[in-house]
């Protein structure tokens, strides 16, 4: 899963990247290019699973973040956007990142702090990004340089216009399996899911309280945006302290669970994703699938050959052996199941699949 991070130039963006990512990648630099970056997922069910078993190797699921350079106002209409945005082309989805923070040491472009404005601002700049792809595709296309056409192709692209045209996304639309092949190899940034990050200071992780924070919220209900806090440099300046230090820190602030756990949770009900387990002496691994994947297919997740001579899955819920504490006990209470193939895997399903080849 790749996440490309997006915002104004001070919004934090860069900051959230290197909490994400445990990177050390300049803030405020002001350099036109990208980082890549990778973070694990921390999930409490693999460190449950880890203690009792005691792997050689622990895997979390992981997740990529492209953090870009900040879309100042009027990129799109100077062409930036597409030179900023080409890294998150690729992106599964994107987190905004909007700053609700007062810092005079850091200068609002903007010149006050206003995460609406911010936030109106950003998806225009991604809205214009692609209305531009999209005219120049349809000039291409009505003026007979139409190469291998896809007769859907055309009537597609004027629905997308019609809908850039009055500030959609491309993302709201229902589209028919038809349209989403013709629309398949464009990336545009208003199809991909989109949650929104409040970029707030230290002491609105106290007060849950920041500038703007009524109308952030009732903006991203409107438009059906998941909207998480963060203080993106108080949770990086806390994450390089010991352990034992770190967590009354966070205590102390009212921090239950950290950015990337929040983060990574939203981004796996937004796109429909679930988790899986292997477990076992050698390793402990998550393993991300879709909602809806049947038994053999996630066994092609592990390995090809394992999908391909699949005979069945041993399942056990993570919740039965969380509560009874022993596989043996699982077992004495009738819960060990064998799946065939069409079986559809559930979040925080441990299997153990058999195949022979």
């Amino acid at each position: 899963m790749r996440i490309g991070i997006v915002g104004l130039p001070s919004a934090g963006k860069t900051t959230l990247f290197n909490l994400l990512t445990e990177g050390h990648v300049e803030t405020g630099s002001g350099k036109m290019e990208s980082h890549l970056g990778i973070a694990k997922v921390p999930d409490r069910r693999i460190d449950f699973l880890s203690n009792m078993y005691k792997p050689r190797k622990t895997i979390y699921a992981q997740i990529e973040f492209v953090d870009v350079p900040g879309l100042a106002r009027g990129s799109a209409a100077k062409g930036g956007v597409n030179q900023f945005m080409a890294g998150v082309r690729e992106a599964d989805s994107l987190v905004q990142v909007v700053r609700a923070f007062d810092n005079p040491m850091v200068p609002n472009p903007e010149g006050s702090t206003n995460p609406v404005r911010d936030a109106e601002l950003l998806h225009t700049e991604l809205l214009l990004s692609d209305l531009e792809i999209v005219e120049k595709r349809i000039e291409r296309l009505e003026g007979g340089k139409k190469g291998k056409e896809n007769p859907i192709e055309l009537p597609t692209l004027k629905k997308c216009q019609e809908v850039l045209e009055s500030e959609g996304r491309i993302g709201s639309i229902d589209w028919t399996p038809e349209e989403q092949a013709a629309l398949r190899d464009y990336g545009f940034l208003t199809e991909k899911p989109v949650i929104l990050v409040a970029n707030v200071g230290e002491d609105a992780l106290a007060t849950d309280d920041y500038p703007g924070k009524a109308e952030l919220a009732e903006y991203a209900r409107a438009k059906d945006i998941p909207l998480l806090t963060v203080s993106a440099r108080t949770e990086q300046e806390i994450s390089e302290l010991p352990d034992e230090e770190r967590d009354a820190f966070l205590k102390d602030l009212g921090v239950t669970e950290s950015g990337i756990e929040r983060l990574a949770r939203a981004a796996y009900a937004q796109l429909g994703l679930i988790s899986f387990f292997t477990v076992g002496e050698d390793e402990v691994r998550a393993w991300t699938i879709h909602q809806g994947t049947e038994a053999k297919k996630a066994a092609g997740k592990v390995h090809s050959d394992i999908e391909r001579g699949f005979i069945r899955a041993e399942i056990v819920s993570y919740e039965d052996l969380h509560r009874l504490g022993s596989m043996a006990k699982v077992r004495e209470q009738g819960l060990f199941r064998l799946e065939g193939k069409d079986y559809v895997m559930k979040d925080g399903d441990i299997v153990n699949f058999r195949f022979n080849i």
